[in-house]
């Protein structure tokens, strides 16, 4: 089989009004996320492929993000193979943070990547 390598992105080249759709769990987002992401729990992903397809439909492409690039490299794949443009971020929400690209967190304390 020849498999195409999946699209990724760099944490500092994602643009800022990019729709960045975050698969990681509810305490993993309340910790620290990225402000206007859409949250989709990789756990309720097939639940809610039509919020999500309507986002991507609405902004164009995907930039999927999880805690290390895991979780998003399998929700991209999913998503390419259904046509959509999507494209993994690498190193996900440790690498956003290490870029020091803006995070927001839930609750008063400081955002933070859980």
């Amino acid at each position: 089989m020849n498999f195409s390598p999946l699209p990724s992105v760099d944490a500092a080249s994602v643009p800022a009004d990019a729709l960045v759709l975050d698969v990681r769990e509810d305490d993993e987002w309340a910790a620290g996320h990225v402000e206007g992401a859409l949250h989709v729990p990789m756990s309720g992903f097939v639940a809610r492929f039509g919020e999500v397809t309507e986002a991507v439909a609405d902004r164009g492409r995907a930039y999927v993000m999880c805690r290390v690039g895991g979780r998003s490299a399998q929700v991209t794949q999913y998503l390419v193979q259904q046509g959509f443009d999507a494209v993994n971020i690498d190193g996900g929400m440790l690498a956003w943070d290490g870029a020091g690209r803006p995070m927001v967190g839930d609750g008063d304390s400081p955002a933070f990547v859980l």
